[in-house]
């Protein structure tokens, strides 16, 4: 994890080059740190939307410019939203492609990555609550077909603990992706990459396996699709209008709305490297990261999850407890001591400065998306860029400027 003056979340550098290839599908995140402004001076004390909205468009024009060439993009977006009846701020810069082309607007649709996985855990709470399984039932009760997992719980599919490896990571997933962007996968496919492999050490490992399991499982209990499931009891209900399952319930004129999403991670297949990938061609993703929608739907969702809306209080307590990152073990909430959390396919951290927050990144191999959501303020902020990378990966930062300028211009509710 890189450290210094900037704030900003980081990942772990992954150094193998099979990891390099693969870990940018579907991200875990890393630590973020939102410093203060240099002094209480810094900027007028309040800002009027106009002066605001300039400044935080300036942000994403530097952030353009600055990191074009590192991280092969031409696109960057932003929407902060606020509770209550407050309008949200809704910006982007660059263009569609990365030789040109149209304006990027901001209601562009975007690959959210594994923004998806907290859509998964919501449903098999859901059913959880309907009686139908319990987030404690063994693999084995729902997917006999893979005995070496069958003591694996479901929990430990949702909170990354069940030491079960990534099929991401597995060269002849990578060789099979490279060879060919737009093949259609099932779910079963994408696990049998894994099946077989020894399982890792204890403690927490990010592994997108787990959600094509909890995936299948849902699907083994509805005797229905999770695509259908997830309209049904999300998106639908919502009325997320521009959210859907590439490419099982995309409409094809949603790929018109998506700018170019580029390639970009070093150690990977040449053939790879700055390609534009395939529009809607998320097979490989599915429950793990095969979501697309807008940042509007996105800050809707987001901010339906965070505030319970979705689940009865037994099962969003579920959803909210954590297990450390740094060591697998129970915790209570994310602390200084201890600033990173993961629960059922949410991440808590914490701040000095802010406290505590939830977040997640999702990539897939052409775009970035990251939200933080701040409960003691209601504020909602997501990012989104037209690449995958993982050493460059410097939009975190962006985020950090972001909070800044919405800090100095007096815009944070309470502040």
């Amino acid at each position: 994890m890189r450290t210094g003056n900037r704030p900003g979340l980081r990942r772990k550098a992954r150094n193998k080059l099979a990891a390099a290839a693969a870990a940018c599908a579907l991200l875990a995140t890393a630590g973020m740190a939102l410093a203060a402004p240099a002094s209480a001076s810094a900027g007028p004390a309040r800002q009027s939307g106009a002066a605001l909205r300039t400044a935080l468009r300036g942000d994403l024009s530097r952030y353009l410019t600055a990191r074009r060439t590192a991280e092969h993009i031409s696109a960057v977006s932003l929407r902060v939203t606020f509770p209550g009846s407050r309008p949200a701020i809704a910006l982007a810069a660059g263009t569609i492609r990365y030789n040109g082309g149209p304006p990027v607007s901001p209601r562009a649709l975007w690959e959210i990555g594994s923004n998806t996985k907290a859509f998964t855990a919501v449903i098999l709470l859901q059913l959880e609550a309907e009686g139908k399984l319990s987030i404690s039932d063994q693999i084995g009760r729902w997917l006999p077909q893979y005995p070496a997992w069958r003591h694996i719980t479901i929990r430990q599919l949702l909170d990354m603990t069940s030491r079960i490896p990534d099929y991401i990571y597995q060269p002849a997933f990578i060789a099979a992706f490279a060879a060919d962007q737009r093949t259609r996968v099932t779910a079963a496919q994408l696990v049998s990459y894994a099946a077989g492999l020894p399982l890792g050490p204890k403690g927490y490992a990010y592994s997108n396996t787990d959600y094509l399991l909890a995936q299948m499982i849902i699907e083994k209990v509805t005797g229905d699709s999770y695509a259908s499931q997830l309209t049904r009891r999300i998106t639908g209900p919502l009325r997320l209008a521009t959210t859907c399952l590439a490419p099982y319930t995309c409409p094809v004129s949603d790929a018109g709305r998506m700018p170019a999403g580029y390639f970009n991670i070093a150690g990977a297949p040449p053939s790879l490297i700055g390609k534009a990938m395939p529009p809607l061609a998320l097979t490989w993703a599915q429950a793990a990261g095969g979501i697309v929608s807008s940042l509007a739907d996105m800050t809707t969702w987001d901010r339906a999850l965070y505030t319970g809306q979705l689940l009865p209080a037994r099962q969003q307590h579920q959803l909210e407890s954590l297990v450390s990152i740094a060591t697998g073990k129970p915790i209570r909430r994310a602390t200084a001591a201890d600033p990173r959390g993961y629960g059922l396919g949410v991440e808590q951290q914490f701040s000095q400065q802010t406290g505590i927050f939830w977040t997640y990144e999702g990539q897939a191999f052409g775009a970035r998306v990251i939200h933080l959501y701040f409960p003691r303020t209601g504020m909602l902020i997501a990012v989104a860029a037209n690449s995958s990378t993982i050493t460059n990966d410097d939009l975190p930062d962006l985020v950090s400027t972001v909070y800044q300028t919405l800090q100095r211009a007096g815009a944070i509710p309470g502040s």
